[in-house]
């Protein structure tokens, strides 16, 4: 399948029907937004010959509606340093910004000796019956208390806490996408594990902060709703991101009320060539 966000025409991003949201025809979402800074973001490092850097830390501010036209990215060095590299990139369009992402690159070294508290409990993927290893994009699997893993957004609309499963599509036609821009991709899906309720999605995030303490084993990552706290239409979602090895980090997403304008996910279908239906 070639599927794909952006098309390059040289320097310049152009949007695909894949990086439609579906919050308004002519905005792209934010998947698509996090995954083309993450890209900008690797390629800077990679400029600077730092091979021996991981990609630790990625905060994306999502400040302005990004639309469906062709944008830029760019990226500033802020530090090099021998075990730290701190990069920031602004994705424009017509001239103008319409998000940012600082990052933070980390040297690797080794593990200290002493025992230090972390949970036993961990969220794995789907079983292999149910969602085969693959690195072919396809329409997210969903966990909801109330209905088990399945494909069907339909079966996830309820007020129980959700995980999905993904396998992620390239940034750019022609390129394969690399384990950082992938979960630096999905993590944006962090909003909907946390926000997706009975209602539908009635919340918009405004940002994005994903943390890794290793890189992902290939581009299928998992997301597992840990913590929401929300107050006078602020909220704040925390999810556990994982893949078939095992936790990766930590996402948060911080979101708006937007009832409104709710998107209603038990009335959609996807299909795999990236296709959607009303039910």
């Amino acid at each position: 399948m070639d599927l794909s966000f952006f098309r390059a025409d040289g320097a310049t991003l152009v949007p695909t029907e894949m990086a439609q949201s579906m919050w308004d025809a002519n905005q792209m979402h934010g998947v698509a937004v996090s995954g083309a800074l993450a890209r900008a973001l690797e390629a800077g490092v990679a400029d600077l010959g730092r091979a021996d850097l991981r990609p630790a830390r990625l905060t994306v501010d999502l400040f302005r509606p990004a639309t469906m036209d062709p944008c830029e990215t760019s990226t500033t060095v802020v530090r090099e340093g021998r075990r730290i590299c701190l990069v920031d990139a602004v994705l424009t369009q017509g001239g103008a910004p319409v998000a940012r992402a600082s990052a933070v690159f980390l040297a690797p070294s080794a593990d200290p000796d002493g025992e230090v508290w972390s949970p036993e409990d961990r969220p794995v993927p789907p079983p292999e019956d149910v969602a085969p290893p693959t690195d072919v994009p396809h329409v997210p699997f969903f966990h909801s208390e109330a209905a088990g893993w399945s494909q069907q957004f339909g079966d996830h609309q309820n007020g129980s806490r959700k995980r999905s499963w993904n396998s992620a599509i390239p940034i750019v036609a022609g390129e394969a996408v690399t384990p950082f821009q992938a979960a630096a991709a999905v993590a944006d899906g962090a909003s909907l594990v946390t926000n997706w309720g009975s209602g539908g999605v009635q919340h918009i995030n405004t940002d994005i902060t994903l943390t890794l303490a290793r890189r992902p084993d290939g581009v299928e990552i998992g997301l597992a709703a840990v913590d929401r706290v929300e107050s006078d239409g602020i909220a704040v979602g925390t999810v556990a991101v994982f893949d078939r090895l095992g936790p990766l980090g930590t996402a948060v997403v911080t979101a708006l009320a937007n009832a409104r304008r709710t998107v209603d996910m038990g009335g959609i279908e996807y299909q795999d060539d990236g296709s959607r239906r009303s039910r």
